[in-house]
C-alpha cells in the first residue's frame, strides 16, 4: 500500500491549491482526480464549470496575482457590471471593496486556469492521478485514512482533503463516517445546491460588451435565480444562469411577474430555453433573433454548452479532529447569494495544505474562518435578506441602489448608505447589519466542529 503524508481528493482550485501548499511545505502529496473530458482541454481534468469571473477584493482574496498567469487565462478585463430588475436598472464601476486590482474584476477561462493551478502544484513536487477516481475512503481519527481507487489500488494518508466539489461525492461518505445520520442529511446535494447551465454564444458586431458583466434579477423564479451574460474573447460571450434544483413552478406565487416565464409553462424551463427566451427579450427589440447568437460548439464541455452544479449553502466546519479537512465548494464555501466561489475555494485549499503539510491540521476551521469569514459573513446575510424577493422587490432595491451608490463605501462594500437614499435605503441598510448581527461570532456555518464524534 502506498504511503503520503497529504492525500487531496479532487483537483480544481480548492485541491490544486491544497496540494501547491502542502507540497512546497515539504509534504509527500499526492492529488486523486477522477477527471471528466471537455470540448476545449486536451485531456481530461477536473470539472471545470463556472461562470468564470473574477470581483477586484476576490483578487486579494485569492492571494494569486494575474500577471503572473499564462497569457490565454485571463480573457477580459471588466470596467463595471449591469444589475436588471423588471424594469429597475442599476450599474456599477466596483464593489466598492478596497483591493489591489485596478479594475472592477476580469473574465478567465476556468479549464486553463485549473491547468495552471495543476502545473504549478506539480512543480512544486505534488504527485496526480488524473483518470483514477477515489472509490470509497476509511477514515480513521487514530490511524491513517486508506482510499481504495477506482483501479482498486489502495493509498493510505496522515492527512485528509477534501476537495471534490458541491456533489460532495466522496466527501459526504467520509463526513457520514463521523456524523449522526440526521447530521448528514442536511448536506444532501439537492438541498445545498444550485444547478447551473450556460451557452457559449457569438455575439453579433456592436452588441459584445467586452468590459461589462450583466444579470438580470427577478425575472425567472427561484431563490437566487438569476441569468447573466459573461463576455469572453473574440466577441463569444457566456450565456447562462443559475436555479434551485427541483424548484415547484406550482409553488411560484404571481408566475405572471417574471419575465421569463410563459403563461403556457407547466414546469420550470431547462436551461436552454431560458437562454433563448432571455436573448429574445434582451435583443430581439433591436431587431435580433435568437440564430444571431450561435452557439460556439467547440468550448464548454461539449457542443457550447455545459450544466453543472454548484453549491448555494451555508459552510460548513471540518472535522479536524481526524485530521480532514474540506474546503471549496465541498464545505459550502462559494456564495449562497451570488455563487461565486473560486477565490474562496482557493484561499481555503491553500490554507488546508500548508496546514496539512506542517501537522496542524486542528487549527484549519479556525485559519479559513480568518482568511475568510468576512467574506462568507457577508454573502449569507444578502441571501437571509432576498431570500423570499420577488419581482417587485428586485426593482425597489434597484431603484434604492442607485440612489445608494453615491456613498462613500464602509465596509460593507455596495451597501454603503447614502442620504439620497432616503427612508428605503436606511431600511436596506439596518436590515443588512441586523443579519451581519445575527449570524456573527461563526453563526453562518450550518455544521459545526462539535457535531462530529471520533469514536
Amino acid at each position: 500500500m502506498e504511503r503520503v503524508d497529504v492525500a487531496v481528493v479532487g483537483g480544481g482550485p480548492g485541491g490544486s491549491s491544497a496540494a501547491w501548499e502542502a507540497a512546497r511545505h515539504g509534504a509527500d502529496t499526492l492529488l486523486v482526480e477522477k477527471g471528466v473530458p471537455r470540448a476545449d482541454r486536451d485531456d481530461p481534468g477536473p470539472d471545470s464549470t463556472d461562470a468564470a469571473g473574477m470581483l477586484d477584493y476576490w483578487v486579494d482574496i485569492m492571494g494569486l496575482d494575474p500577471s503572473e498567469f499564462p497569457d490565454d487565462v485571463v480573457l477580459q478585463r471588466i470596467e463595471d457590471a449591469e444589475f436588471h430588475g423588471p424594469s429597475e436598472s442599476v450599474t456599477l464601476d466596483g464593489t466598492g471593496i478596497d483591493a489591489s486590482y485596478p479594475s472592477m474584476g476580469y473574465t478567465f477561462h476556468r479549464a486553463r486556469m485549473d491547468d495552471h493551478m495543476r502545473d504549478r502544484a506539480e512543480s512544486a513536487g505534488a504527485r496526480y492521478r488524473v483518470g483514477d477516481g477515489v472509490r470509497s475512503v476509511e477514515a480513521d481519527a487514530d490511524e491513517a485514512h486508506v482510499l481504495e481507487l477506482a483501479t482498486g489500488e489502495t493509498v493510505a494518508a496522515d492527512r485528509l482533503v477534501l476537495a471534490d466539489g458541491p456533489q460532495r461525492a466522496v466527501t459526504g461518505d467520509v463526513l457520514d463516517q463521523f456524523l449522526p445520520d440526521d447530521v448528514g442529511d442536511r448536506l444532501s446535494a439537492k438541498r445545498a445546491n444550485h444547478i447551473a447551465y450556460q451557452e457559449y454564444r457569438r455575439f453579433p458586431p456592436g452588441l459584445f460588451d467586452e468590459d461589462t458583466l450583466k444579470f438580470w434579477w427577478g425575472h425567472m423564479p427561484g431563490e437566487t435565480a438569476y441569468p447573466w451574460v459573461f463576455p469572453n474573447d473574440g466577441r463569444v460571450a457566456r450565456v447562462g444562469l443559475t436555479m434551485p434544483i427541483d424548484l415547484d413552478l406550482d409553488a411560484v406565487e404571481e408566475r405572471g411577474a417574471y419575465a421569463l416565464l410563459d403563461a403556457a409553462d407547466d414546469r420550470v424551463p431547462r436551461g436552454g430555453e431560458y437562454v433563448r427566451r432571455l436573448i429574445d427579450r434582451e435583443y430581439g427589440p433591436q431587431g435580433y433573433s435568437v440564430e444571431d447568437f450561435p452557439v460556439v460548439e467547440d468550448r464548454g464541455k461539449a457542443g457550447g454548452t455545459e450544466t453543472y452544479p454548484i453549491s448555494s449553502t451555508r459552510p460548513i466546519e471540518s472535522p479536524v479532529g481526524a485530521d480532514v479537512a474540506v474546503v471549496g465548494g465541498a464545505m459550502g464555501a462559494t456564495s449562497a447569494f451570488h455563487e461565486g466561489g473560486y477565490h474562496v475555494a482557493v484561499r481555503t485549499g491553500r490554507e488546508a495544505g500548508r496546514l496539512a503539510a506542517q501537522g496542524r491540521l486542528a487549527r484549519y476551521n479556525d485559519a479559513w474562518r480568518a482568511a475568510v469569514g468576512t467574506e462568507l459573513l457577508r454573502n449569507v446575510a444578502f441571501a437571509d435578506i432576498v431570500e423570499d424577493y420577488g419581482p417587485p422587490d428586485w426593482d425597489r432595491a434597484f431603484r434604492t441602489a442607485s440612489a445608494m451608490t453615491n456613498a462613500s463605501p464602509d465596509e460593507n462594500g455596495l451597501l454603503s448608505l447614502s442620504p439620497s437614499a432616503g427612508v428605503a435605503g436606511l431600511e436596506y441598510y439596518l436590515r443588512y447589519k441586523a443579519h451581519r448581527f445575527r449570524n456573527r461570532d461563526g453563526r453562518y456555518v450550518q455544521l459545526r466542529e462539535s457535531e462530529y464524534h471520533y469514536t
